[in-house]
C-alpha cells in the first residue's frame, strides 16, 4: 500500500490560520525517506515564501517545512501531484497526492 497523508497542521481547509511565520506539519502513515518531498504549487501565487528546507521528525512519518504567511490570503500545496511523486516511503513507493488548503486570519499576529 502507498503511503497516505494521515494529518497536517494546520488541517486542510482551516480559515483563520494565523499569518506570520509557521511551521506546516504534514504526517504520513508510513516512514518516508528523507529529503525527498514534494510541496507543489496548487496554481499560480498559492504558496508563500518557504524558510529554510523541509525536514523529517525524528518518527520519520512527519514532514516539516516553515513558511511565512501573509495575512487574508488563501495558500494550497499538492503534496505529491500526477506529475511530482518525490514524497515516497522508505521502500520507494510515492504516497498518494494530497490537496493542503487553508486560509489565514485577515490580522497580523504578534512575533
Amino acid at each position: 500500500m502507498p503511503p497516505v497523508v494521515v494529518k497536517t497542521i494546520p488541517e486542510s481547509g482551516a480559515k483563520d490560520v494565523a499569518p506570520g511565520e509557521m511551521e506546516v506539519k504534514v504526517t504520513f502513515s508510513k516512514q518516508m525517506s528523507d529529503g525527498s518531498w514534494t510541496w507543489s504549487t496548487a496554481w499560480k501565487d498559492s504558496t508563500p515564501e518557504m524558510v529554510g528546507k523541509p525536514k523529517y521528525d525524528a518518527d520519520r512519518k512527519t514532514c516539516i517545512a516553515r513558511f511565512k504567511l501573509q495575512p487574508g490570503k488563501t495558500y494550497a500545496w499538492w503534496l505529491n501531484s500526477a506529475n511530482f511523486h518525490n514524497f515516497k516511503d522508505a521502500k520507494g513507493h510515492p504516497a498518494v497526492p494530497y490537496l493542503l488548503i487553508f486560509k489565514t486570519a485577515t490580522g497580523q499576529r504578534n512575533l
